[in-house]
């Protein structure tokens, strides 16, 4: 990505997607760690997310997201977030809030996109299956071989990343009508795509995956496999056409060729495709 100033102590902006975790929230929100702000992003639920958000944690800025889907949400949280850094955060109690300030400092050793891996070493999942975990690999390996990159969890929306590349990713703008491509689950597939498309530097960090804490999952192995297998076919069709010079993804970005310092743990590779700068 473009030559930024890298701030010593960067604002850093946690989006947290909700809709109906109003028990999770009571146990997930109290162990974030102390940042520049908390964005809960709800989806009209009914079971007093809002409510228990603003009650648990009255410094969060509490929104509502405009049209539906985990994607959508996320677009709003990243609109409105104010940071230098944006963390990706789900409400449900899966995700470790103290492996936080290790995508930040991956980001300071020169990462402009962080993504959490359970298939690192010192990372793992307590909801891992064995039918997902080979989806998983199947899916990541196609990635790898259409993107050039070197994924090892690519089916897990732990991430992290600088918000100047935000404009990297296209995303559907947030106040547009009717349903978008990227309003749903295929959000987490459509930034890792992106992200190499964009030729950003990328790094995994072990990251381990817990228990949902309540509720049940929504993920469903066949059908959420087969919607990422469509994302990643619409992504790497994306990409000829930018490659082609049919279009531009964000005219202004420029690349890093700079090597990267990283902390110990932390797995590095970048995307060999330029496709801007």
């Amino acid at each position: 990505m473009s030559l930024r100033t890298v701030p010593a102590h960067p604002r850093v902006s946690i989006i947290v997607p909700t809709f109906n975790e109003a028990p999770n929230l009571e146990r997930v929100l109290p162990t974030l760690p102390d940042v520049h702000e908390v964005i809960v992003v709800d989806g009209g639920s009914a079971d007093g997310t809002v409510e228990t958000a603003q009650r648990v944690m009255p410094s969060a800025r509490v929104m509502q997201q405009t049209r539906t889907g985990k994607g959508n949400a996320l677009a709003c949280g990243f609109g409105a977030a104010t940071g230098d850094i944006i963390v990706m955060f789900d409400a449900d109690g899966s995700a470790d809030a103290r492996e936080i300030p290790l995508m930040v400092a991956a980001l300071l050793s020169g990462a402009d996109f962080v993504k959490g891996s359970r298939m690192l070493h010192g990372g793992g999942s307590a909801d891992l299956t064995t039918t997902r975990a080979m989806g998983n690999r199947a899916l990541t390996g196609l990635v790898n071989a259409l993107f050039r990159t070197r994924y090892t969890d690519l089916c897990y929306g732990y991430n992290a990343f600088w918000r100047d590349v935000l404009d990297v990713f296209d995303l559907p703008d947030p106040e547009a009508g009717g349903t978008r491509w990227g309003d749903g689950f295929e959000i987490e597939t459509l930034l890792n795509c992106r992200a190499a498309a964009a030729r950003l530097t990328i790094l995994e960090i072990p990251s381990y995956e817990h228990d949902r804490i309540h509720g049940t999952s929504n993920l469903r192995a066949f059908p959420d496999g087969m919607r990422v297998l469509r994302t990643i076919d619409a992504e790497f069709r994306r990409l000829r056409v930018l490659r082609s010079g049919t279009r531009h993804l964000g005219a202004t970005a420029r690349f890093s060729t700079r090597p990267v310092q990283r902390p110990s743990g932390v797995h590095a590779f970048r995307s060999p495709h330029r496709v801007a700068g």
